[in-house]
Parts: C-alpha cells; structure tokens; sequence
C-alpha cells in the first residue's frame, strides 16, 4: 500500500499548515484513513481518523484546532492545523487501515515545527 504524503514545514506558533496524503482509489474507499503522529523519545499516537459514518476521531489536544478531512475525487485526505503549538511538533504520519484492528500501513513521515 503506498500512501504519499506532503505538506509538512515550519511555522511559528499560532501558525497553520496543511498536511496532504494520496492513497489508491481501492484503499481510499474502503479503509480507515488518518494521521498519527510521532515526537522524539515518544510513541507513535493517533492524531485524527476517519472511522467510518459520523464524525471523525480527534485525539483531545487537537481538537478544536485540527481538521480531517477527504477529497474522493483525488484520493486524497488532508489534515489542516490551525493555532499550531510547539508541543504539535512532530513527525506526522498518514495512516491506513483495513479496519479498526487491521495492519497499519504508513506512508512516508513529514516533518512538522512549531519553532518561534
């Protein structure tokens, strides 16, 4: 499963970017689609996640700030950060599964820094 992603950068705090993740059209349809996150010395946590009908998942510290959201036209999701702080820095990585319990693949990771 190759999943691109793109967008990552630097920002100051206060700042936005958005993040940008292609997957094969038979992927993007039918699998749970997200991003999770990685910061030196910590485990890899979930950031957002399309899991299904309803309302995506948001992990607590980004909600309000963070938005999941899909483009099936392109095959592609995105993950705009607003209000970005520096405890949002991290490698951020696209996400996707069969199911909920199903393998993790991963597409490549982008850097993100909230740096003043």
């Amino acid at each position: 499963v190759q999943l691109q992603a793109s967008g990552g950068g630097s920002v100051q705090p206060g700042g936005s970017l958005r993040l940008s993740c292609t997957a094969p059209r038979n992927i993007f349809s039918i699998w749970y689609m997200g991003w999770y996150r990685q910061s030196p010395g910590k485990l890899r946590d979930l950031v957002a996640r399309f899991e299904g009908v309803g309302t995506p998942n948001y992990a607590d510290s980004v909600k309000g700030r963070f938005t999941i959201s899909r483009d099936a036209s392109k095959n592609t999701i995105y993950l705009q950060m607003n209000s970005l702080k520096p405890e949002d820095t991290a490698v951020y990585y696209c996400n996707a599964r069969p199911s909920l319990t199903g393998a993790h693949y991963w597409g490549k990771g982008t850097q993100v820094t909230v740096s003043s």
